[in-house]
C-alpha cells in the first residue's frame, strides 16, 4: 500500500511542478553573461575589473567549460535519480548507446 501511495504522492508532485515535462536542460549562460555579472561587482565596489584579454579568454573557458558540465535540473527528477540507482545506471546506458540503435537500423549511414 505504501508503494501506491508513494507513486501516486510522486505523480501529484511532478504535475504540480513548474518544470513538468522539462525535467532537465542545459544552464545557459555566456562569457558575456559572466563579465556582466563581474562588472556589477565591480560598480557594488566590491572587486577591481582589469580589461585584460587573459582575462576575457579566462572567462570564455570557464563559460564554455561549466556548460559541459553543469545541468539545471527538475529537483523532483533529481531526487529520483538519487533515490534509484537502477534509474540512473539506465539513463547512463541509454546516453552511452545514443545513436548505435540508428547504425544498426540503418547500415548505410
Amino acid at each position: 500500500m505504501g508503494d501506491i501511495l508513494n507513486e501516486a504522492y510522486g505523480v501529484v508532485q511532478c504535475k504540480e511542478c513548474p518544470w513538468y515535462k522539462s525535467c532537465v536542460m542545459p544552464m545557459k549562460f555566456t562569457a558575456e553573461d559572466l563579465r556582466r555579472q563581474m562588472e556589477s561587482q565591480v560598480q557594488s565596489g566590491s572587486a577591481a575589473m582589469p580589461n585584460d584579454v587573459g582575462l576575457q579568454n579566462l572567462l570564455s573557458n570557464m563559460a564554455t567549460s561549466a556548460q559541459n558540465s553543469l545541468l539545471e535540473g527538475c529537483p523532483i527528477f533529481i531526487d529520483r535519480l538519487r533515490n534509484s540507482p537502477e534509474l540512473a545506471q539506465q539513463l547512463k546506458q541509454i546516453m552511452q548507446n545514443w545513436g548505435k540503435e540508428e547504425k544498426l537500423d540503418n547500415p548505410n549511414k
